[in-house]
């Protein structure tokens, strides 16, 4: 009977515990994690938002770990892992055993070092359930929220809380709102909506100091230009680091990120690593597909996962959806197609007579074949009088081949 060890409860990891359960029946699953309940990331602002409870934002059943016969430690941090040994500790004395070890420890919030931000008790990041448990209890104290960062965490935040109420200033170091998923159009479309529900954006601008109060929480934020700006509390959301403490501390190979083969296997033997920690790819589909590959690789069963395109997002705010799929800003000696009408926008980025970017606000319908169109290369030449008009069938025609229909380019 092996003993499997997972570091982590979120998609990566609750996907990899439901795999080996899958294909190792009998054996011994434990799954650590630093909170105490089970939550989707993206659904985190709507439990802020107070629209639904801790078990709406789960999405695995009450009794998952009870049901699929798995530990579930709930509440702990992992501290230390030793690859020699084979065992993982957590809490203050607490240590289990591992044949076979995955870690799945996410990303956490980033604090850049200006003055008093790092040590206040007052700076939250919104990346955990219990970072939201710490902003609903700051929210009941004081309404002024700062928030660093107009990313789509960032946004995320301050949607939920403007709906409570709340006064918010949200502080961004590009020009223009989520910098990394828009172009200007789109981003002065949801600022817009920000700012119709009470938002205030400084754009182009960062903080360089604050002023703390007797007891260390910072009251208000100053900025490059001088400007004072009050607050009761701040949220952190300018970036993420992949969580990678527990693996350099081991002795595994860990620069930015974990490093991991195309079998997720990690430098040390029988340790692997999935998720967010691994810095393949921040999107929750991506995060349990690895989880998946990683456990059937732990159970016997040889799988090479391949690496997923990294530049995919989708968002909604106030009823504005997005889908952003490749790079946006590589523009030069790129053709620019663009299709505006008063309830949607389109841009294709096409070079070399490839999609190289690919941006829709309001219809993200057939998303599925632009990010097939990037991520593969595929050549769309001769076809861009109809770019935002395309179907699979533009690319691809079903022919009989010995009784079988099969694929092929045409």
């Amino acid at each position: 009977m092996e003993r499997f060890v997972i570091i982590g409860a979120g998609a990566a990891g609750i996907r990899a515990a439901q795999t080996l359960r899958k294909f190792r029946p009998e054996d011994l699953i434990t799954v650590i994690s630093i909170d105490d309940t089970v939550h989707s990331r993206c659904m985190l602002h709507k439990y802020l938002g107070h629209e639904r409870d801790a078990q709406g934002i789960s999405f695995v059943e009450a009794d998952f770990f009870e049901k699929n016969d798995i530990t579930h430690i709930a509440g702990e941090k992992v501290t230390k892992i030793d690859t020699g040994l084979k065992m993982v500790y957590y809490g203050e004395q607490y240590s289990a055993p591992y044949d076979k070890l995955l870690i799945a420890a996410g990303s956490g919030f980033f604090i850049p070092p200006i003055p008093h931000f790092r040590e206040a008790p007052n700076v939250f990041g919104f990346r955990d359930f219990s970072d939201a448990l710490k902003i609903d209890e700051a929210f009941l104290k004081g309404k002024r929220v700062f928030i660093v960062g107009s990313g789509l965490v960032g946004l995320d935040a301050a949607s939920a809380l403007c709906e409570r109420g709340a006064q918010i200033t949200i502080a961004e170091m590009a020009p223009r709102v989520m910098p990394l998923q828009t172009d200007d159009y789109a981003a002065s479309i949801y600022q817009k909506a920000f700012e119709a529900h009470g938002c205030k954006f400084l754009l182009g601008v960062g903080a360089t100091d604050a002023v703390v109060d007797e007891k260390g929480n910072i009251t208000e934020v100053i900025l490059a230009t001088g400007e004072h700006i009050p607050c009761d509390f701040i949220i952190m959301a300018a970036g993420v680091r992949p969580r990678i403490e527990i693996a350099q501390n081991s002795g595994i190979a860990a620069e930015r990120a974990i490093q991991v083969d195309d079998h997720l296997r990690t430098s040390a033997p029988d340790v692997y690593a999935a998720g967010d920690c691994t810095g393949l790819s921040g999107v929750w589909p991506d995060a349990a597909a690895q989880g998946e590959a990683a456990a059937e690789n732990m159970a016997g069963i040889d799988t090479v996962y391949e690496k997923p395109y990294p530049f995919k997002n989708t968002s909604n705010f106030f009823g504005v959806t997005m889908l952003s799929v490749g790079r946006l800003d590589l523009t030069e000696g790129a053709e620019i197609l663009i299709h505006r009408t008063p309830k949607e926008y389109k841009k294709a980025i096409i070079k070399d007579g490839k999609l190289t970017g690919y941006l829709s606000l309001g219809d993200i319908s057939n998303s599925g074949l632009y990010l097939h169109l990037i991520k593969n290369g595929i050549d769309v030449s001769g076809k861009t009088d109809k770019i935002f008009r395309l179907s699979f069938s533009d690319f691809y025609g079903i022919n009989e081949k010995n009784g079988e229909y099969a694929y092929s380019v045409s």
